[in-house]
């Protein structure tokens, strides 16, 4: 927590007044990787029910990232740049692909990725309720999401609302942020358990 706190007094000067774009690019240029807590809503459209769940995440760019959902059910995904692995406990199933070019233009590339000039359409949205937001469009056609938009706070990226094509908003609170730490080996590698189903995606 002390770590984070110098990292963030030494960041208040220059961005506290920096727009979201000038935030995400020094987030980007600075930043190897990161870890922290999660907690993600998902509302449908007008009346549908809102679903929560919560977690922790760590990503080291480009491409390797840990995404593990703990409540209200558990599952894994994790990508070592390569390959990408899902594991669902619940059904003792693991899915296997490769991460593929789609990643580039993903929401997760917006964190863990690089070159997004190339693959993003960046806006700066303002400033709501304190924090800068930047609006990101994939440019390629096909995405499965129309528009991701990133709330900065002190330099750091703290709010993650993806609007899919099907109607569906996915906000992503990042909490406990702590960046350019040292993870453990394993973070960004999985073996399937014992007696799993593995299924792999071509």
């Amino acid at each position: 927590m002390t770590r984070l706190f110098l990292i963030i007094l030494t960041l208040l000067p220059a961005l506290a007044f920096a727009s979201g774009i000038d935030q995400l690019k020094h987030f980007l240029a600075t930043t190897k990787d990161a870890r922290g807590s999660f907690v993600q809503t998902v509302a449908g459209k007008p009346g549908r029910r809102l679903r929560e769940s919560s977690g922790f995440f760590a990503f080291e760019r480009p491409g390797k990232f840990r995404w593990s959902y703990e409540k209200p059910y558990r599952q894994l995904l994790v990508s070592n740049g390569e390959t990408f692995w899902t594991y669902d406990p619940d059904l003792k199933q693991v899915t296997v692909g490769k991460i593929g070019k789609a990643f580039g233009a993903s929401p997760a590339a917006l964190l863990a990725g690089d070159s997004l000039d190339k693959n993003f359409t960046l806006t700066d949205a303002g400033n709501v309720e304190g924090y800068e937001f930047v609006d990101a469009v994939p440019k390629t056609k096909d995405s499965s999401f129309e528009r991701v938009r990133i709330g900065f706070s002190q330099g750091l990226p703290m709010i993650l609302e993806v609007s899919d094509n099907f109607g569906q908003t996915t906000k992503l609170y990042l909490k406990q942020f702590e960046i350019n730490v040292p993870l453990p080996a394993d973070t960004f590698s999985f073996t399937p358990p014992k007696g799993a189903d593995v299924i792999e995606q071509r």
